[in-house]
């Protein structure tokens, strides 16, 4: 990849822009694929988040990606075939959360990340996050307390199939 330039004409969003317009010429982003979320964007190529928003814009603007609320932005125009996941990133998030709670790792009566926390680690969007502690929710591992937090219910509320 090559160097920004920081101190240069070029504003950064069109630099981080031409990269991935690069890398989807040379087919290592194929039409369907997502491209970078904001957040690898942001630890990648060091930059802000609305820098990363700007990135997605250019790449829309050029007509190169298509963004789906909820779920990213994808190489091609809107209405190709999107090479996703078998599973919503939300269920694969919340069972990523059953696991660590089974395991110990999140304990009973102590707090789930914060859904700032799992936009970051699994870079995804609020709306994503929300999604996956509403599933949690719903399935008994967590509770919620509202300004403070979810946290992990007792081993007696969880699903009985667990």
């Amino acid at each position: 990849m090559s160097m920004l330039d920081r101190e240069g004409p070029v504003p950064i969003y069109v630099q981080v822009a031409e990269v991935i317009q690069e890398q989807i010429a040379a087919g290592k982003l194929r039409t369907g694929e997502p491209v970078p979320s904001e957040a690898t964007m942001e630890a990648e190529f060091d930059i802000s988040r609305s820098t990363a928003r700007n990135v997605a814009r250019e790449l829309r603007r050029r007509r190169l990606v298509h963004t789906v609320r909820g779920e990213g932005t994808f190489v091609g125009p809107l209405g190709v075939p999107r090479l996703k996941q078998t599973r919503a990133l939300y269920v694969l998030i919340a069972n990523d959360i059953v696991t660590r709670i089974r395991r110990g790792e999140l304990r009973p009566n102590r707090a789930i990340p914060s859904e700032k926390a799992l936009m970051r680690q699994y870079g995804v969007a609020k709306v994503t996050a929300r999604q996956a502690v509403s599933r949690l929710r719903q399935e008994r591992w967590v509770f919620t307390v509202p300004y403070r937090g979810s946290f992990v219910s007792e081993p007696q509320r969880w699903p009985k199939d667990s």
